[in-house]
Protein backbone atom coordinates (compact mmCIF):
# COMPACT_ATOMS: atom_id res chain seq x y z
CA UNK A 1 0.00 0.00 0.00
CA UNK A 2 1.53 3.29 -0.83
CA UNK A 3 2.60 6.16 1.92
CA UNK A 4 0.42 9.12 2.19
CA UNK A 5 2.53 12.12 1.91
CA UNK A 6 1.03 15.23 2.60
CA UNK A 7 3.18 17.89 1.47
CA UNK A 8 1.81 21.15 2.48
CA UNK A 9 1.00 21.11 6.45
CA UNK A 10 2.77 23.89 8.92
CA UNK A 11 4.11 23.82 12.08
CA UNK A 12 5.53 25.97 14.65
CA UNK A 13 8.19 24.89 16.69
CA UNK A 14 7.39 25.42 20.66
CA UNK A 15 11.14 26.72 20.73
CA UNK A 16 10.92 28.66 17.79
CA UNK A 17 7.80 30.61 19.11
CA UNK A 18 9.51 31.19 22.92
CA UNK A 19 12.36 32.82 20.89
CA UNK A 20 9.92 34.67 19.18
CA UNK A 21 8.30 35.68 21.89
CA UNK A 22 11.50 36.21 24.13
CA UNK A 23 13.62 38.14 20.98
CA UNK A 24 11.43 39.89 19.09
CA UNK A 25 10.20 43.26 20.50
CA UNK A 26 13.37 44.69 20.37
CA UNK A 27 13.02 43.48 16.78
CA UNK A 28 10.27 45.60 16.41
CA UNK A 29 7.42 43.24 16.90
CA UNK A 30 4.24 43.67 18.53
CA UNK A 31 3.60 40.33 21.06
CA UNK A 32 0.63 39.84 23.03
CA UNK A 33 -1.28 36.98 23.91
CA UNK A 34 -5.43 36.34 22.69
CA UNK A 35 -8.38 35.35 25.78
CA UNK A 36 -7.39 31.46 24.25
CA UNK A 37 -3.38 32.09 25.71
CA UNK A 38 -2.32 31.46 22.46
CA UNK A 39 1.25 33.99 21.33
CA UNK A 40 0.04 36.56 18.90
CA UNK A 41 2.75 38.73 16.28
CA UNK A 42 2.74 41.73 14.82
CA UNK A 43 4.46 43.71 12.43
CA UNK A 44 3.57 46.10 9.47
CA UNK A 45 1.86 43.83 6.69
CA UNK A 46 2.52 40.48 8.77
CA UNK A 47 0.00 39.13 11.94
CA UNK A 48 -0.16 35.38 13.10
CA UNK A 49 -1.35 33.76 16.08
CA UNK A 50 0.42 30.79 17.22
CA UNK A 51 -2.49 28.36 18.02
CA UNK A 52 -1.99 25.22 20.02
CA UNK A 53 -2.97 23.14 16.79
CA UNK A 54 0.35 24.39 15.10
CA UNK A 55 2.72 23.43 17.40
CA UNK A 56 1.45 20.50 19.48
CA UNK A 57 2.85 17.44 17.82
CA UNK A 58 0.78 14.73 19.68
CA UNK A 59 -1.95 16.28 18.33
CA UNK A 60 -1.17 16.69 15.02
CA UNK A 61 -0.28 12.63 15.05
CA UNK A 62 -3.72 12.09 15.78
CA UNK A 63 -5.01 14.14 13.69
CA UNK A 64 -3.28 12.55 10.67
CA UNK A 65 -3.96 8.66 11.98
CA UNK A 66 -7.75 10.18 11.47
CA UNK A 67 -7.21 11.44 8.01
CA UNK A 68 -5.40 8.55 6.89
CA UNK A 69 -2.21 10.49 6.24
CA UNK A 70 1.13 8.92 6.75
CA UNK A 71 3.84 11.46 6.82
CA UNK A 72 3.54 15.60 6.77
CA UNK A 73 6.14 17.46 5.32
CA UNK A 74 6.28 20.48 7.99
CA UNK A 75 6.24 23.93 6.51
CA UNK A 76 6.77 27.38 8.35
CA UNK A 77 4.34 29.51 7.27
CA UNK A 78 2.87 33.56 8.06
CA UNK A 79 4.20 35.49 9.44
CA UNK A 80 7.89 33.88 8.34
CA UNK A 81 11.58 35.56 8.34
CA UNK A 82 11.90 38.01 6.05
CA UNK A 83 10.54 40.97 7.84
CA UNK A 84 13.52 41.07 10.40
CA UNK A 85 17.17 42.06 10.42
CA UNK A 86 19.20 39.84 8.43
CA UNK A 87 21.26 38.76 11.41
CA UNK A 88 17.86 37.98 13.57
CA UNK A 89 16.26 36.28 10.32
CA UNK A 90 19.24 33.67 10.14
CA UNK A 91 18.79 32.69 14.04
CA UNK A 92 15.14 32.32 13.45
CA UNK A 93 15.19 29.91 10.31
CA UNK A 94 18.28 28.04 12.38
CA UNK A 95 16.02 27.57 15.25
CA UNK A 96 12.62 26.91 13.12
CA UNK A 97 15.06 24.35 10.93
CA UNK A 98 16.56 23.08 14.27
CA UNK A 99 12.89 22.21 15.29
CA UNK A 100 12.34 20.51 12.11
CA UNK A 101 15.04 18.18 12.65
CA UNK A 102 14.06 17.60 16.28
CA UNK A 103 10.60 16.69 15.39
CA UNK A 104 12.13 14.11 12.57
CA UNK A 105 14.27 12.30 14.91
CA UNK A 106 10.72 12.01 17.54
CA UNK A 107 9.11 10.76 14.55
CA UNK A 108 11.36 9.51 11.60
CA UNK A 109 8.41 7.58 9.86
CA UNK A 110 6.11 10.01 9.99
CA UNK A 111 7.34 14.05 10.01
CA UNK A 112 9.75 15.50 7.47
CA UNK A 113 10.63 19.16 7.13
CA UNK A 114 10.72 21.78 4.47
CA UNK A 115 13.57 24.11 6.10
CA UNK A 116 12.75 28.06 5.97
CA UNK A 117 15.61 30.54 4.78
CA UNK A 118 16.09 34.19 5.17
CA UNK A 119 15.65 35.44 2.05
CA UNK A 120 15.72 39.13 2.61
CA UNK A 121 19.57 38.41 2.54
CA UNK A 122 20.07 35.83 0.01
CA UNK A 123 23.86 35.21 1.18
CA UNK A 124 22.75 33.75 4.48
CA UNK A 125 19.82 32.05 3.15
CA UNK A 126 22.64 30.10 0.74
CA UNK A 127 24.43 29.46 4.20
CA UNK A 128 21.22 28.54 5.81
CA UNK A 129 20.17 25.77 3.11
CA UNK A 130 23.80 24.11 2.97
CA UNK A 131 23.57 23.80 6.87
CA UNK A 132 19.99 22.62 7.06
CA UNK A 133 20.62 20.02 4.53
CA UNK A 134 22.58 18.43 6.30
CA UNK A 135 20.29 17.89 8.88
CA UNK A 136 18.17 14.87 9.82
CA UNK A 137 15.22 15.11 7.83
CA UNK A 138 14.79 17.97 5.84
CA UNK A 139 14.00 17.36 2.17
CA UNK A 140 13.70 20.62 0.43
CA UNK A 141 13.04 23.96 1.11
CA UNK A 142 10.03 26.77 2.03
CA UNK A 143 9.91 30.05 0.23
CA UNK A 144 6.96 32.70 0.37
CA UNK A 145 5.57 33.86 -3.49
CA UNK A 146 7.55 37.01 -2.54
CA UNK A 147 9.79 38.03 -0.52
CA UNK A 148 8.86 41.65 1.35
CA UNK A 149 7.11 42.13 -2.21
CA UNK A 150 10.17 41.36 -3.85
CA UNK A 151 8.95 39.24 -6.79
CA UNK A 152 11.07 35.92 -7.43
CA UNK A 153 12.37 36.64 -10.52
CA UNK A 154 15.13 39.10 -8.87
CA UNK A 155 19.11 38.12 -9.78
CA UNK A 156 19.77 38.46 -5.94
CA UNK A 157 18.00 35.42 -5.36
CA UNK A 158 19.76 33.07 -8.24
CA UNK A 159 22.79 32.13 -5.78
CA UNK A 160 19.76 30.76 -3.50
CA UNK A 161 18.17 28.98 -6.65
CA UNK A 162 21.87 28.04 -7.59
CA UNK A 163 22.39 26.24 -4.64
CA UNK A 164 18.69 24.43 -4.02
CA UNK A 165 19.52 23.05 -7.88
CA UNK A 166 23.13 22.13 -6.82
CA UNK A 167 21.99 20.38 -3.31
CA UNK A 168 19.02 18.78 -4.94
CA UNK A 169 16.33 20.50 -2.43
CA UNK A 170 12.79 21.14 -4.17
CA UNK A 171 11.28 25.00 -3.26
CA UNK A 172 8.48 24.42 -2.12
CA UNK A 173 5.92 28.55 -2.52
CA UNK A 174 3.29 29.53 -0.05
CA UNK A 175 1.20 33.17 -0.14
CA UNK A 176 1.94 35.58 2.57
CA UNK A 177 0.23 38.77 2.49
CA UNK A 178 -0.89 39.03 -1.22
CA UNK A 179 -0.87 41.35 -3.61
CA UNK A 180 -3.98 43.45 -3.20
CA UNK A 181 -4.78 43.00 0.19
CA UNK A 182 -5.36 46.37 1.25
CA UNK A 183 -8.56 45.74 -1.37
CA UNK A 184 -9.32 42.56 0.15
CA UNK A 185 -10.05 43.15 4.00
CA UNK A 186 -13.41 41.43 4.26
CA UNK A 187 -14.71 37.99 3.44
CA UNK A 188 -11.35 36.51 3.80
CA UNK A 189 -10.79 37.43 0.28
CA UNK A 190 -6.74 38.01 1.17
CA UNK A 191 -6.77 33.73 1.18
CA UNK A 192 -9.97 32.85 -1.31
CA UNK A 193 -8.26 35.06 -3.91
CA UNK A 194 -5.30 36.54 -2.97
CA UNK A 195 -3.47 33.74 -2.13
CA UNK A 196 -4.15 31.94 -5.54
CA UNK A 197 -3.46 35.34 -7.58
CA UNK A 198 0.03 35.37 -5.55
CA UNK A 199 1.13 31.79 -6.31
CA UNK A 200 0.09 33.11 -10.32
CA UNK A 201 2.40 35.97 -9.90
CA UNK A 202 5.50 33.38 -8.53
CA UNK A 203 4.84 31.11 -11.07
CA UNK A 204 4.88 33.96 -13.83
CA UNK A 205 7.96 35.78 -12.21
CA UNK A 206 10.24 32.24 -12.55
CA UNK A 207 8.78 31.70 -15.93
CA UNK A 208 9.12 35.37 -17.14
CA UNK A 209 12.01 36.15 -15.91
CA UNK A 210 13.84 33.21 -17.39
CA UNK A 211 14.58 31.22 -13.36
CA UNK A 212 13.28 28.44 -14.56
CA UNK A 213 15.57 28.57 -18.11
CA UNK A 214 18.58 29.34 -15.92
CA UNK A 215 17.92 26.58 -13.59
CA UNK A 216 16.70 23.78 -15.21
CA UNK A 217 17.12 20.89 -12.52
CA UNK A 218 15.20 22.58 -9.87
CA UNK A 219 12.20 21.73 -8.79
CA UNK A 220 9.03 24.10 -7.77
CA UNK A 221 6.09 23.09 -5.95
CA UNK A 222 3.02 25.27 -6.43
CA UNK A 223 0.47 25.36 -3.67
CA UNK A 224 -3.24 25.65 -3.72
CA UNK A 225 -3.15 23.17 -7.28
CA UNK A 226 -0.98 26.05 -9.11
CA UNK A 227 -3.37 29.08 -7.80
CA UNK A 228 -4.67 30.93 -10.98
CA UNK A 229 -1.59 29.82 -13.06
CA UNK A 230 -3.84 26.74 -14.65
CA UNK A 231 -6.76 28.80 -15.55
CA UNK A 232 -4.19 31.55 -17.44
CA UNK A 233 -1.69 30.06 -19.19
CA UNK A 234 -3.88 30.81 -22.33
CA UNK A 235 -4.15 33.89 -21.64
CA UNK A 236 0.01 33.93 -21.31
CA UNK A 237 0.38 32.06 -24.23
CA UNK A 238 -1.75 34.67 -26.50
CA UNK A 239 0.43 37.58 -24.58
CA UNK A 240 3.17 35.56 -25.91
CA UNK A 241 2.46 35.98 -29.47
CA UNK A 242 1.22 39.49 -29.54
CA UNK A 243 3.50 41.74 -26.45
CA UNK A 244 7.11 42.44 -27.03
CA UNK A 245 7.49 42.91 -23.06
CA UNK A 246 7.14 38.86 -23.80
CA UNK A 247 8.90 38.24 -26.79
CA UNK A 248 12.16 37.19 -24.70
CA UNK A 249 10.92 33.65 -24.03
CA UNK A 250 12.06 31.28 -26.10
CA UNK A 251 9.14 28.98 -25.39
CA UNK A 252 5.49 29.97 -24.50
CA UNK A 253 4.42 30.28 -21.08
CA UNK A 254 2.40 26.60 -21.66
CA UNK A 255 5.68 24.81 -21.81
CA UNK A 256 6.63 25.49 -18.58
CA UNK A 257 3.82 23.93 -16.77
CA UNK A 258 5.20 20.43 -16.24
CA UNK A 259 8.23 22.37 -14.95
CA UNK A 260 6.14 22.91 -11.65
CA UNK A 261 4.80 20.42 -9.35
CA UNK A 262 1.19 21.13 -7.80
CA UNK A 263 -0.47 20.03 -4.75
CA UNK A 264 -4.16 19.03 -4.86
CA UNK A 265 -6.04 21.78 -2.93
CA UNK A 266 -8.61 23.00 -5.36
CA UNK A 267 -11.66 21.99 -2.93
CA UNK A 268 -13.56 21.06 -6.25
CA UNK A 269 -12.73 17.48 -7.56
CA UNK A 270 -13.81 18.46 -11.36
CA UNK A 271 -11.21 21.58 -11.24
CA UNK A 272 -8.38 19.11 -9.71
CA UNK A 273 -9.15 16.74 -12.53
CA UNK A 274 -8.93 19.01 -14.69
CA UNK A 275 -5.70 20.34 -13.89
CA UNK A 276 -4.73 16.51 -13.64
CA UNK A 277 -5.65 16.24 -17.57
CA UNK A 278 -3.80 19.45 -18.10
CA UNK A 279 -0.29 18.85 -16.37
CA UNK A 280 0.01 15.37 -15.91
CA UNK A 281 -0.78 12.84 -12.73
CA UNK A 282 3.10 12.46 -12.09
CA UNK A 283 3.26 16.50 -11.48
CA UNK A 284 0.15 16.52 -8.88
CA UNK A 285 1.46 15.95 -4.75
CA UNK A 286 -1.20 15.20 -2.37
CA UNK A 287 -1.39 18.76 -0.03
CA UNK A 288 -3.41 19.70 2.71
CA UNK A 289 -3.20 22.77 4.37
CA UNK A 290 -3.47 21.33 8.10
CA UNK A 291 -4.41 22.63 10.75
CA UNK A 292 -5.54 25.74 8.79
CA UNK A 293 -9.58 26.29 8.50
CA UNK A 294 -8.62 26.42 4.63
CA UNK A 295 -7.78 23.04 4.63
CA UNK A 296 -8.77 19.73 3.44
CA UNK A 297 -9.27 17.24 6.72
CA UNK A 298 -9.03 14.29 4.61
CA UNK A 299 -6.74 14.86 1.85
CA UNK A 300 -6.55 10.95 1.07
CA UNK A 301 -10.39 10.90 0.65
CA UNK A 302 -10.44 13.60 -2.27
CA UNK A 303 -7.40 11.55 -3.86
CA UNK A 304 -9.69 8.43 -4.21
CA UNK A 305 -12.88 9.87 -4.82
CA UNK A 306 -11.37 11.50 -8.31
CA UNK A 307 -13.71 10.51 -11.47
CA UNK A 308 -11.72 9.31 -14.19
CA UNK A 309 -8.45 8.98 -12.36
CA UNK A 310 -6.94 5.35 -12.64
CA UNK A 311 -5.25 3.54 -9.31
CA UNK A 312 -1.71 4.08 -10.91
CA UNK A 313 -2.04 7.79 -11.26
CA UNK A 314 -4.11 8.43 -7.60
CA UNK A 315 -0.76 5.96 -6.06
CA UNK A 316 1.10 8.60 -7.79
CA UNK A 317 -0.46 11.57 -6.32
CA UNK A 318 -1.32 9.75 -2.78
CA UNK A 319 2.74 9.77 -2.20
CA UNK A 320 4.75 7.86 -5.04
CA UNK A 321 5.63 11.17 -7.00
CA UNK A 322 5.96 12.95 -2.82
CA UNK A 323 8.41 10.43 -2.09
CA UNK A 324 10.62 10.11 -5.00
CA UNK A 325 10.43 14.17 -5.39
CA UNK A 326 11.91 14.18 -1.54
CA UNK A 327 14.51 11.67 -1.53
CA UNK A 328 12.85 9.52 0.97
CA UNK A 329 13.83 5.87 -0.38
Amino acid sequence: MTTSIDIHAHWYPEAWVRLLEAEGPAQGVEIGRNPRGNVTFAVPKYKATFQQSYIDLPSRLREMDAARVDVHALSLTQPMVYWAAPEFGARLARAYNDGLAEAHLLHPERLVGLATLPMQAPELAVEEARRAASLPGICGVYIATHVMDQNLDEPAFDPVYACCEQLGLPIFLHPVNPVGAERMRKYHLRNLIGNPTDTAIAAASLIFGGVLDRFPKLEVVLPHAGGSLPALVGRWDHGHTVRKELAHLAHPPSAYLRRFHYDTITHDDATLVNLIAQVGADRILMGSDCPADMSYTRPVDVVERLAGVDAADREAILGLSARRLLKLD
